[in-house]
């Protein structure tokens, strides 16, 4: 699990921990309590909180700390994906070719970032695609830029050339046992930021093109339940009702 489990900053604790609460918004003294989970000293939190507010990350509101709207738009795609919109998929791709003209090197790679977030893959340098089976918006900014299409490949194995799905269940079969094994409030915490970091690189592709005992539905299933457990245990230890 070592290749799954990194290891939590301070920023990363402040921003996981904000991230999985409704509303983003907590004291100090909460991200402190639990930094302390790690060991990270109460210092060490507070340079990091201040850091994140020069950096945009939290904005300050009535001494307590908040996402700003760029992550809680990031805050959103983690919970979708946990679960995701879908409809009935009836064979056909979304494909999506860039007509825009040339583009500064920032505007391609804020362009890039959006597609993966739309969980559309690159078949060739201008052309992305995937199976139409998720309901959710098109950034403005992407639909200037593309013309976007619909069709059949003549193979369904282009799935496969696309994504890696095979690395996506071995990790995920691997964070479900983590799941399993975690019996402590820090685990627990570490566990389940690795957990939706794996979902929102679920491809999210419909089952007639997963392999056979794809793990997403099973690992989606244990982290509600595990999570559930997990928030009541990390309300408590923060004096949150």
């Amino acid at each position: 699990m070592s290749e799954v489990l990194r290891p939590l900053t301070a920023r990363s604790v402040v921003l996981s921990t904000l991230l999985g609460a409704h509303p983003p918004r907590l004291p100090a003294r909460s991200l402190v309590r639990v930094g302390q989970l790690f060991d990270i000293a109460e210092g060490t939190i507070r340079v990091a909180l201040s850091r994140m507010v020069a950096a945009g990350d939290l904005t300050q509101v009535d001494g307590d700390y908040q996402l700003t709207d760029r992550l809680r738009h990031r805050q959103s795609r983690q919970d979708s994906s946990r679960a995701p919109s879908t409809r009935r998929w009836r064979g056909t791709w979304e494909i999506a070719v860039v007509t825009a003209a040339r583009r500064p090197a920032a505007d391609r790679t804020a362009f890039r970032q959006t597609m993966t977030e739309l969980r559309l893959a690159e078949l060739r340098e201008g052309t992305w695609l995937r199976p139409d089976n998720l309901v959710r918006p098109r950034p403005a900014p992407v639909a200037e830029q593309c013309t976007f299409l619909t069709g059949r490949p003549e193979s369904d194995d282009l799935a496969a050339t696309l994504w890696d799905l095979p690395g996506w269940a071995v990790r995920a079969r691997s964070l479900h046992e983590a799941l399993d094994r975690a019996d402590d409030l820090a685990t627990s915490f570490t566990v389940s930021a690795a957990v939706l970091r794996h979902f929102l690189a679920d491809p999210l592709l419909p089952d007639e093109l997963l392999p056979a005992d794809w793990p997403g539905a099973r690992l989606r299933e244990r982290y509600e339940k595990f999570d559930a457990s997990f928030q009541a245990m990390l309300r408590a230890h923060l004096g949150i009702p």
